[in-house]
């Protein structure tokens, strides 16, 4: 409890918010990649590929663009546009949105956005399943993907493949599409992700003497160098500076920056509930 009073006067203190975001914070929301409801979700996938969660799956070598998009419509629609709301990042954005705040994150389920925090303060590092991008690729933009994911999601027939002229095709070059999601070099950054970039990185320099409380969620070792590096820097570096971690395997902080830290191995939803509870 001591933590929880500490955190909550960390938040009244500060000027400026910063919200490092990663898998943890939507898992601890609810969206899991495995587990029951993906079971129930993809039974007919997991019976005919031995699929195991969405994160696999997502480099499952699919013989044919139909079945791809079969599958990958229905990842999507899962990941994004089933449940733009919930109750976690409500919270925490009810707990921001009087200061002065700026987000980046890892997760590309658009849960910040989609909850009321304003999109030109949100950095989507690793892109969006709300986008698809040329494959190949051979222009630097992106496109919205709402109306062609239901469609393919209302014609998979009982082999699980989408009719091919469903298959989305890029408007310049004709090749195949593919998601918006950093995995290898054919990652599109836009001038729309550039633009945010450097708007991120303004708002740090913009406030380098301001009262800043960096507030850190589940983010591990997979790319520790994108938000969990520069947090600690960011605190060890300046006095005005303090980190709040929020993860339950890894929550521990180096030892020079102990004295400005908490550290959060408890439930992120139990205790943004708590800390709420305080605020009223």
């Amino acid at each position: 409890m001591t933590d929880i009073v500490k955190i909550k006067e960390w938040l009244d203190e500060s000027d400026v918010i910063i919200i490092g975001a990663g898998a943890g914070l939507s898992d601890a929301a609810g969206i899991h990649y495995s587990g029951e409801k993906f079971e129930n979700d993809f039974k007919d996938f997991i019976n005919k590929y031995k699929i195991t969660d969405l994160y696999t799956s997502s480099f499952y070598p699919f013989k044919t663009e139909e079945e791809k998009w079969a599958y990958w419509a229905k990842h999507i629609f899962f990941s994004y546009y089933e449940r733009k709301h919930t109750e976690l990042y409500k919270k925490l954005f009810e707990l921001v949105k009087d200061k002065t705040y700026f987000v980046i994150t890892t997760n590309t389920d658009g849960q910040f956005i989609n909850n009321g925090f304003d999109k030109s303060k949100v950095f989507e590092v690793q892109g969006s399943y709300s986008k698809l991008q040329c494959c190949k690729p051979c222009h630097n933009k992106l496109y919205d993907n709402e109306e062609q994911v239901y469609e393919m999601l209302n014609n998979i027939d009982d082999n699980l493949k989408i009719p091919t002229e469903l298959v989305p095709k890029c408007p310049v070059c004709g090749k195949n599409m593919s998601v918006n999601l950093r995995c290898d070099d054919t990652f599109v950054e836009d001038d729309n992700w550039h633009k945010m970039k450097e708007e991120y990185y303004n708002f740090i320099e913009e406030n380098i003497d301001n009262k800043v409380l960096l507030l850190e969620f589940g983010i591990g070792f997979n790319t520790p160098g994108i938000i969990r590096f520069p947090f600690e820097e960011l605190t060890f570096l300046h006095d005005n500076f303090k980190l709040v971690r929020f993860n339950d395997k890894y929550s521990e902080v180096p030892k020079e920056i102990k004295n400005k830290s908490i550290s959060v191995s408890d439930s992120i939803y139990e205790t943004i509930d708590l800390i709420e509870k305080l605020k009223k």
